[in-house]
């Protein structure tokens, strides 16, 4: 039992020491820093389709030379008499997990959104999301900026 203990101390030192790691940088700046985060997200399931105005999706997020970097996940609604669609998405990257609204036409391949806050590294950001998806669409070749507190 004593060892279990000490094991899962040991766990738990090392997982609070990286997340003061990632904490110190945003802790230690008392001004607004803004970043920029380009990838490509790659669906990886076919849509999940709720009803006919509805879906679900996930994506793996890979960077430039084709590392995963994160995955995220979006909601969609449709709306077929605007021919839009407005949606969210979630991403769970190194840091945390960042938010964001999605607008979207059904007319082209870009998506254009808000970034709406997050967790750890990304707690209280806000900017915006743009892509544009390849044809298929399977692909898309997200840009997104944000300023953290």
């Amino acid at each position: 039992m004593k060892i279990r203990t000490s094991i899962a101390a040991a766990g738990a030192a090392a997982v609070l020491a990286g997340a003061g790691a990632v904490m110190l940088p945003a802790v230690a700046s008392a001004h607004s820093t803004t970043h920029t985060l380009k990838f490509t997200a790659v669906t990886m399931t076919p849509q999940a389709k709720f009803s006919s105005t509805s879906f679900g999706q996930a994506e793996k997020d890979l960077n430039s030379a084709g590392k995963v970097i994160g995955y995220d996940v979006i909601n969609v609604e449709f709306n077929p008499t605007t021919n839009t669609a407005t949606g969210a998405v979630s991403l769970s990257t190194n840091g945390g997990m960042l938010y964001g609204a999605l607008k979207l036409t059904q007319t082209g391949t870009a998506v254009h959104g808000t970034v709406t806050g997050g967790t750890g590294a990304f707690k209280g950001a806000t900017g915006t999301i743009t892509g544009t998806q390849n044809k298929a669409g399977t692909r898309t070749a997200v840009t997104i900026t944000y300023t953290t507190p």
